[in-house]
This record gives structure tokens, C-alpha cells and sequence, in this order.
């Protein structure tokens, strides 16, 4: 392990370069937008005012940032989140399908626009989902490490408590996750009888296993493929053998999981293609119905603003599909 001593001579020599300098300043972000605001849609409280589990009251106010200078293309994220909730966007002509969605941002904040308002034209306008997109706690430093997956717990319960209400089917509500959001997601599918939070009401005693789980670009390993900010976030660079097999995702794949589709570029840079990789092996392993999808070009972060013409800009078709096909029919005896 290199000394800070010498990481700190190596970065003080690679600045004195001004190719390097330059590369650093185009890949620096942007300078936050004055004045950025939350996407419409209905809000829901996942949790009774002041009852969030694990948090004292008073919650920090809504804290949104804005990353972009073209108004055609916003780039906003929200972090700061003590008192998670729900977006709910409703289309016209709902198919009775619920789709819970998780953005990702890097365990360090939970996007907005690409993962989650430009879903609308394409899912909620012309597909007729409702979709439910989940603003989830992030880990602080005192905060539970199980405190997403609470919230994505009581989030599948409080669309299914919901469901009857806007016309949805209780059984079919999905999961979808993108990046650390695809984290939150598997985290779900793998998890969701695990106890993450006392249970306080009704709602709490509905099941949080979704039909199905679709995971974009997902972060999925703690150990050697893992995205760095992630796990740094999560569980820390410096996390026990334990800490990073429980949170590994393709390590807690069970046989009773909902089936599951993978989505990734091969040229992801950020989230190593390898997280979908060992993800489908343990679901092979299981038995676990699931599909693999992987791009040859996309990079990471493409949500719906995939090249137009490429074979990637196909995800929400494949994925749409996907979930309208018959899944497989076990026997009593488990044979197909």
C-alpha cells in the first residue's frame, strides 16, 4: 500500500502536467445551478412524520442540486434525505403494473432526471406503468448501514398497501435499480423478509418481495469489483471479510428471489460489467429465473439518455418485455 507520503508526490507531479491538469478539469463537476427544485409528481412519506426508524427528529430540509446549465437536459440530484419518500408519476391509460424505482448516485446522492423523470415519456406516457421512484436514506456516518433497505422495504409495502386503491395489481410491482440504486434493488430482492426496521403498522405486515428485479449498470460486489465510492460509502475501504460478503450482493442470492434482469455496457468504466457477471453466475447457481444483457457500448450512468440508433438506446424495450413475459412454472417437485 502506498505511503500518503508518496500519494502525495505522485499527485503533486501528475498536477505540474498540463495535459493531466486539463483531463482533471474536463472530468471535474460541474458548478451547481442556483435554484434547483424537485421533479413534480405526488409525494408520498414512506413513514409517519418524526417516526423515520433510527432518525431524531427534526429532519434536514429537502436539498436539491442542479448540475447542468442546459434546461433541455437537467442533471439534478437530492441528497440530505432524513425523511425518505416516494414520486409518484401516473399515467393516463395505467396497465395495472407498479414499478418501484431506485436512481443510483453513488451510495453519495440519488439522481433525479435520467433514472427517474425521463423514465415518464417512455414507461409511464406510453407503457402505462405507475411509477414510484424512491428518495432513499444515504449512508452518514451514525446511520444504520440497513437503513436503504428499510426504506426500500416500506416503500414495496406502501405501494402494495396502495395498489388496490390506483388500480394495481398487489402482486405485480416490481423493483428497478439503477447503479447504487441496482445496489438498493438487489439488496431488496435478496432481503426483503429480512428484518431491517421495527414494524410499526398495517403496512408493515404486507410482503416487500417484488415480482421481479431489474437492475441497470447494479452495483453488485464489496470485494474486488466493487465501485470505490460505493463501498467506501457503505461499508468503508477498510471493511472485515464479513462486512463485505453480507453486502456483496451475489453472495445473498437465494433460490425464493423474485427472477431478475441484468443490464450493463461492456465498456462501463465506473461499475465494472463484472458486478452483472457474478451476479448472473449466483443466480445460474440458484436456480433463480433471470436474464443477461450486456452491451458492447454505453459506458456507465446511460439511463434513458442511451445513444439514439445504438442497441443499448433498446433497454426499456427489453426490459419492458421482460416484465410482461410468463416467468417459469415450477412443479411441486421443482421441475420445469
Amino acid at each position: 500500500m502506498r505511503s500518503t507520503l508518496f500519494s502525495l508526490l505522485c499527485s503533486l507531479s501528475l498536477a505540474a502536467s498540463p495535459a493531466v491538469a486539463a483531463a482533471a478539469a474536463q472530468r471535474a463537476p460541474p458548478t451547481p445551478v442556483a435554484g434547483a427544485t424537485e421533479a413534480a409528481g405526488e409525494r408520498i412519506a414512506l413513514w409517519p412524520a418524526g417516526h423515520v426508524p433510527g432518525e431524531s427528529p427534526p429532519a434536514r430540509g429537502l436539498h436539491v442540486v442542479e448540475r447542468s446549465t442546459d434546461p433541455a437536459q437537467p442533471d439534478r440530484y437530492v441528497d440530505q434525505v432524513d425523511a425518505p419518500w416516494l414520486l409518484v408519476h401516473a399515467p393516463t391509460r395505467p396497465n395495472g403494473r407498479a414499478l418501484l424505482v431506485i436512481p443510483g448516485g453513488g451510495y453519495q446522492r440519488v439522481v433525479i432526471d435520467k433514472e427517474g423523470t425521463e423514465l415518464v415519456p417512455e414507461w409511464v406516457e406510453r407503457g402505462g406503468y405507475t411509477l414510484f421512484v424512491l428518495r432513499y436514506r444515504l449512508p452518514e456516518p451514525g446511520r444504520d448501514r440497513e437503513a436503504a433497505l428499510a426504506d426500500a422495504q416500506r416503500a414495496m409495502r406502501v405501494v402494495r398497501a396502495a395498489a388496490a386503491s390506483r388500480g394495481l395489481d398487489a402482486e405485480d410491482i416490481a423493483v428497478m435499480g439503477f447503479s447504487a440504486g441496482g445496489h438498493v434493488a438487489a439488496r431488496l430482492a435478496t432481503g426483503f423478509d429480512s428484518p431491517a426496521y421495527p414494524a410499526a403498522d398495517a403496512t408493515d405486515r404486507l410482503s416487500a418481495r417484488p415480482s421481479r428485479a431489474v437492475l441497470v449498470y447494479p452495483v453488485i460486489d464489496m470485494g474486488a469489483q466493487a465501485h470505490s465510492g460505493s463501498r467506501q460509502r457503505l461499508v468503508g475501504q477498510d471493511a472485515d471479510p464479513a462486512s463485505v460478503h453480507r453486502y456483496s450482493m451475489q453472495e445473498q442470492v437465494r433460490a425464493d428471489m423474485p427472477p431478475t434482469l441484468l443490464l450493463h455496457a461492456a465498456d462501463d468504466r465506473v461499475v465494472s460489467v463484472d458486478n452483472s457477471l457474478l451476479m448472473a453466475r449466483a443466480l445460474a447457481a440458484a436456480g433463480v429465473e433471470h436474464e443477461l444483457h450486456v452491451f458492447a457500448h454505453g459506458g456507465h450512468g446511460f439511463g434513458m439518455r442511451a445513444a439514439a440508433g445504438s442497441t443499448t438506446a433498446l433497454w426499456p424495450e427489453i426490459a419492458q418485455r421482460w416484465l410482461h413475459a410468463p416467468t417459469r412454472i415450477q412443479t411441486p417437485e421443482g421441475r420445469p
